[in-house]
């Protein structure tokens, strides 16, 4: 008998498939990557030794290598990375903060309002527009290889492979939860607490499918943990680092939205309005003036940490908030001084 998990879909931020099999009781002893070819519908030999290769093949939670025989009843695990997206991305030359770049991977601080791919809506000025446009001026004959993503008006550090090779093994990283990814956002409230793990299944909200919510039963949707920590308490809204065990669709916004505690001006999880405060019209005008300062939810991608895939050397890279992030915080710690009415 075989069993199939697969592990992917428009709910992830993250760049993987995961499946797994349980092999016949009259399993004939088989090479693992032509067991694997003749299970998997489309996948090639090739990227089935990079699976290998990259130590994402698990035969009963041991890494196998691409010659291994498949046994009765043993339990296959492989992770794949996904492909580059088969559209055509033409070059367009938009400026780039490019934090670190070698032959394997790059690490970006993307800009709010920059979507990471194209799709519905957005098929020009994208992530993926901007990096072709720069393999191209740098004479690099590469593809960029996504790994995650992050919304288009979330700023901060961004992952990019530069080979399938070096994809499969961060895609890896990811699917272990070894990734060291923290975030700064400004929400809603304040706290009892100073830190605190919320952990809840997300899925589509049935009324609305843009929208990601909690499923406290966890009856459907994906396991999403966040670790959180106040880092500055600013009266009616705080400033929280957020840690990522995983990597779910608007993961850090549905999670703060379940706590009521809503980041700050998020127009689709209801951050856009005066959810805390005083009903003095100074105090409102002083709330608008913030949303002008940052006129998106204000959520920063600010660490980024991982293996190298090539040379196995930790790397870690920080950010600082962007100008629109750093203004509305200013903003909120001057009030929090000054106590506007």
């Amino acid at each position: 008998m075989t069993t199939e998990d697969y592990v992917q879909d428009q709910d992830s931020q993250e760049f993987y498939e995961h499946y797994r099999y349980v092999a016949d009781k009259g399993q004939k002893p088989l090479r693992i990557d032509k067991y694997l070819m003749n299970m998997m519908e489309g996948v090639t030999r090739n990227k089935i030794q990079n699976a290998a290769k990259a130590g994402n093949i698990l035969v009963n939670d041991t890494k196998v290598k691409p010659n291994y025989k498949v046994r009765p009843n043993d339990v296959v695990s492989i992770v794949l990375s996904f492909p580059p997206r088969k559209i055509e991305i033409h070059p367009e030359d938009i400026p780039l903060d490019i934090v670190y770049e070698d032959d394997d991977l790059m690490v970006i601080n993307k800009s709010p309002n920059m979507v990471v791919h194209p799709g519905y809506g957005n098929y020009t000025g994208t992530l993926l527009n901007a990096l072709k446009f720069h393999f191209e001026k740098t004479g690099q004959d590469v593809e960029p290889y996504l790994v995650h993503r992050i919304d288009k008006d979330t700023s901060g550090l961004l992952l990019v492979a530069k080979n399938e090779l070096a994809q499969s093994k961060l895609a890896n990283q990811f699917f272990e939860h070894t990734i060291e990814r923290k975030y700064h956002a400004l929400v809603w409230g304040d706290f009892d607490e100073d830190s605190g793990t919320i952990t809840g299944a997300i899925g589509r909200y049935e009324k609305d499918r843009r929208i990601m919510t909690v499923i406290p039963d966890n009856s459907r949707g994906k396991e999403a943990i966040t670790h959180y920590k106040v880092l500055e308490r600013f009266t009616y809204v705080t400033l929280v680092e957020c840690e990522l065990e995983t990597g779910r669709t608007h993961q850090i916004r549905a999670h703060m939205k379940y706590l009521r505690h809503p980041l700050f001006n998020d127009a689709t999880y209801g951050g856009n309005e005066v959810l805390r405060g005083t009903t003095f019209s100074k105090y409102k005008q002083f709330v608008s003036n913030c949303f002008k300062a940052i006129p998106r939810q204000a959520l920063h991608a600010k660490s980024l940490g991982f293996i190298h895939p090539t040379t196995s050397e930790h790397l870690f890279f920080d950010s600082g908030l962007p100008a629109d992030f750093a203004e509305a915080v200013e903003k909120w710690r001057n009030y929090a001084v000054h106590k506007i009415s």
